[in-house]
């Protein structure tokens, strides 16, 4: 029997991409206001947590390809801050809209803040309370982020077209998603007990979310890290029951083959989802997508390491989808 939470977070995957092009062509209104405040400000924070944070740290990057003056920070760390005195604005991003945090966030002066939101619950605190973006297809149900984080990709999107970004490498990457065979990286990865995923540039954020999916599905140890922040230290942490998984970009191509390399020499299963289009590096498992980059590239690559890491957790946990010690909604901040 299959498990009630595999089933659950399947059939978020089999309309994410349906979900993402229809948020993307109903935001354009709020993502233009959105936009028009952004050129007004100059200054962009983008708050959330989980999930949510990690397609900021994505969406931050490029935003700031674009000039614009963006973070990206955890919204636990915002609570009990003096309110800003110099305009800014401030992008809440909750797939819920009532995590704990956002609730406390959402009560504390805005001070010069222009405050909007995104989220995928219309009816939520954070829908109610300030202008939103809204995912299409409702809130997500199972309890591992898979189908909010390609919306919540999308939906920046919108918002980065809107202040200039053309968008239609990355709606085609939504409206023709690649399937790629990832029996072989499977394997390579069964017998590890840890595991890293890592990324650089646009693909930094995927990655960390991709950690923080592993560990909450097959309960192990699963570490996230921009590559550049890989080398300096986690290196020492390596063994042959390590498995690395990186996403190698095409502005990175020469830097990830390194790094696949030195991560191969350490004893360590290595799988590499490239999008580079440039020659595969030996000794390694490649799952090619694209080529591809910028956010055709998050949304090549970002389905495939979501089915390669559902894939290795439904290997080690019978129930795996069923939380034991987390809720979906995170109420105590």
């Amino acid at each position: 029997m299959i498990a009630p939470g595999l089933v659950a977070i399947e059939a978020e995957m089999a309309r994410q991409h349906a979900d993402a092009l229809d948020s993307v062509a109903a935001g354009k209104p709020v993502a233009a206001i959105i936009a028009t405040s952004i050129r007004k400000t100059g200054r962009l924070l983008l708050l959330g947590m989980g999930g949510s944070h990690w397609v900021n740290r994505t969406a931050a990057r490029a935003y700031r390809e674009l000039g614009v003056d963006a973070t990206a920070e955890v919204v636990s760390d915002m609570l009990g801050v003096l309110p800003s005195a110099v305009p800014r604005t401030v992008l809440i991003v909750s797939q819920s809209g009532q995590s704990g945090e956002i609730v406390r966030y959402l009560r504390e002066e805005a001070g010069a803040d222009e405050r909007f939101g995104l989220t995928l619950d219309a009816a939520s605190p954070l829908g109610r309370s300030v202008p939103c973006l809204i995912g299409s297809g409702g809130p997500e149900r199972a309890f591992a982020a898979t189908r909010s984080l390609l919306i919540s990709h999308a939906l920046h999107l919108a918002v980065l077209a809107s202040l200039g970004l053309d968008p239609i490498e990355a709606l085609a990457a939504l409206a023709e998603p690649e399937t790629v065979e990832i029996e072989a990286a499977l394997d390579a990865l069964a017998a590890c007990s840890t595991f890293v995923v890592s990324g650089r540039g646009w693909l930094a954020g995927v990655a960390e979310a991709g950690a923080l999916c592993l560990m909450e599905l097959a309960r192990c140890s699963a570490l996230g890290f921009e590559a550049g922040q890989l080398r300096h230290g986690p290196m020492e942490a390596l063994t042959s029951q390590t498995g690395v998984i990186i996403l190698r970009g095409a502005k990175s191509a020469d830097l990830d083959a390194a790094l696949a390399a030195d991560c191969r020499s350490a004893g360590c299963p290595v799988v590499v989802l490239d999008g580079s289009g440039s020659n595969a590096v030996r000794g390694v498992h490649t799952l090619s997508v694209g080529p591809s980059d910028g956010m055709a590239a998050v949304f090549d690559m970002l389905p495939t390491l979501q089915r390669l890491l559902v894939e290795v957790a439904a290997a080690r946990v019978a129930d795996v989808g069923t939380p034991i010690r987390s809720n979906k909604i995170t109420v105590t901040p």
